[in-house]
């Protein structure tokens, strides 16, 4: 047989969980048609000699909702071998929209998921080419892309639909949840996957409201769950938070034969060991039939951060109270930091989520102090004989609150995080990528996996390594062509180093619309990406241009058509 694409001597890892051997991968037609030998010639041969080949990573945790229509290559994902994303999570997502709520949309993105308004603006531009979720998909299939996209129907900008401003204020009426049930509906027979909300205390949306979802009551989110209930198909992601519980998760995923996969269960989320209570709790559900998953995640949650916008500090309510008036009147935050009242709150704040947060805060980037960037926060400020506190909100005013701190939030416990990520009851995810892009660079996770937890650590071999990041997310969120390297299945290939696959450092640079910044890494042992038979990364380095024909597919309910 002739080939358009032949990789061969590598070890195939087919993404099953099954042990590799050596062999040929052959692709014609977008699609795997040999594997093991693959005799006979190619338009192009790649030597995988000491590499693996694997399917395409599948990266359930995404929020490239706007970035995939100005940034068709769907950077960074596919430079660390993710051939398959999914947008929609937390309820966040640009679709439906009418013309009048495009500006809270983006307002909500700017505050929710630290994007650029000035970046969102210039690229969405002000003819959106929908309104509708369907409109939406039919927008990404005709634009196209470099990876697969397997959409989840926010809750967000669903609610904002219906009932306009009022959706950040109050409950939705019978009438409302049934217009949202049909736009529902509506959405599923598209292709959505399933339906991505949040009722996290943290998910403050523009002048520092509530997101719309979070004003859903239990009765609302059980009407739509009921929809992908009826029609046999989809899953609920959720951010967590107290309205809406892993109990109530549950008792859907029972009632409607429905998976719930919540996010996310981090290291110290609730203080040292309490992951534990959460594991034992996961288990316990699945025994019972409800399908309820955590999402977890390999790498410390490194927040980089501006007093202008702390992200972090949202779910105290001071903070987020400081947010809203500041919105009404600008320069309310720099009075308030000034304020040696104002600071003793900040100082006293003991919740566990904080509690000796200072110590794990390094200054990024100072420039009015340009000697202490990078050194610990609590070390410059004994150094110069003041508090935290206090040091870290001088520099702020010193910048004009642009001064960035970074910290690792959660997730820093080494031996927590091995526990968590190999639990059974879990699953790998919480990239965010295309959110907070100034703030974090998690995108990077599957070849952290592959170096820090299989390589160094030794906590998975390679082949259940790969098997989180295809086969288990691809089945778990519906996505059924995609996962596994078979005969016949779409040819998603990744070709990397198990001796040198990792990221980079993480670098700052300025390549979004309107100049906007963002934190990127480099992957380091990632050979070669293909994307439905077609070769799109060579070496660490794109082989298709963005105006090129892009060979990613729209997965409608979770398969190309």
């Amino acid at each position: 047989m002739a080939f358009d694409l032949k990789i061969t001597g590598g070890t195939i890892v087919d993404g099953t969980g099954k042990p590799g051997f050596v062999g040929d991968v052959g692709i014609k037609d977008g699609k795997v048609v040999a594997l093991g030998k693959a005799d006979g010639p190619a338009a192009t041969t790649i030597d995988a000699t000491g590499k693996v080949m694997a399917p395409g990573f599948v990266d359930v945790h995404t929020h490239y909702d706007a970035q995939v229509l100005w940034d068709r290559m769907l950077s960074i994902s596919p430079w660390h071998g993710v051939t398959t994303t999914v947008i929609g999570n937390c309820g966040f997502g640009v679709a439906p929209t009418k013309t009048i709520h495009r500006k809270m949309i983006m307002q909500t993105l700017e505050k929710v998921e630290g994007m650029s308004l000035e970046a969102l603006e210039a690229g969405l531009g002000s003819a959106w080419p929908f309104e509708t979720f369907p409109q939406y998909l039919d927008t990404l299939e005709k634009r196209g892309s470099s990876i697969n996209i397997a959409a989840l129907f926010g809750h967000t900008p669903l609610r904002l639909y219906v009932m306009g401003e009022e959706s950040t204020e109050r409950a939705a009426t019978p009438d409302e949840i049934g217009a949202m049930k049909k736009l529902m509906r509506e959405a599923m027979e598209a292709g959505a996957i399933g339906f991505g909300t949040s009722v996290s205390v943290s998910h403050n949306g523009y002048a520092g409201k509530p997101v719309p979802s979070r004003q859903a009551t239990v009765e609302e989110m059980d009407a739509l769950v009921s929809v992908m209930g009826d029609m046999k198909r989809g899953l609920m992601q959720i951010t967590i938070g107290r309205e809406f519980s892993t109990r109530h998760m549950a008792e859907v995923s029972r009632k409607y034969g429905v998976p719930v996969t919540w996010t996310a269960l981090l290291s110290y989320l609730y203080g040292p060991g309490g992951h534990r209570k959460q594991l034992d709790l996961a288990a316990e559900q699945r025994r019972t039939g409800a399908m309820v998953i955590p999402q977890v995640s390999c790498r410390p949650l490194n927040f980089e951060f501006t007093f202008a916008e702390p992200f972090i500090f949202d779910v105290m309510k001071f903070m987020n109270e400081l947010a809203v008036e500041d919105a009404k009147a600008p320069g309310t935050r720099r009075r308030a930091y000034a304020d040696p009242a104002w600071r003793e709150k900040l100082r006293s704040e003991v919740t566990p989520l904080f509690r000796n947060w200072w110590d794990r805060v390094i200054i990024a980037w100072a420039p009015s102090h340009k000697e202490l960037e990078e050194q610990p926060l609590t070390e410059a400020a004994a150094k110069l004989g003041k508090h935290p506190v206090d040091l870290a909100l001088d520099i702020a005013l010193a910048s004009d609150l642009q001064a960035r701190f970074r910290m690792a939030v959660m997730n820093f416990d080494e031996k927590e995080v091995g526990e968590l990520i190999t639990d059974p009851n879990t699953i790998i995810a919480l990239s965010d990528a295309g959110a907070h892009a100034s703030q974090l660079c998690d995108a990077c996770y599957s070849t952290y996996l592959l170096g820090h937890w299989v390589r160094d650590r030794k906590v998975f071999t390679v082949e259940q390594a790969v098997h989180n990041l295809t086969q288990r997310p691809a089945e778990m969120f519906g996505i059924t062509d995609r996962g596994v390297l078979a005969d016949g299945r779409p040819a998603d290939v990744v070709v990397f180093d198990p001796m040198t696959v990792g990221p980079g450092p993480l670098k700052r640079v300025y390549d979004l619309p309107a100049g906007a910044d963002r934190l990127v890494s480099e992957a380091n042992g990632i050979d070669a990406v293909i994307v439905n038979g077609k070769l799109i990364r060579r070496d660490g380095r794109d082989t298709v241009a963005a105006n090129d024909t892009l060979p990613g597919r729209v997965l409608r309910n979770g398969r190309a058509a």
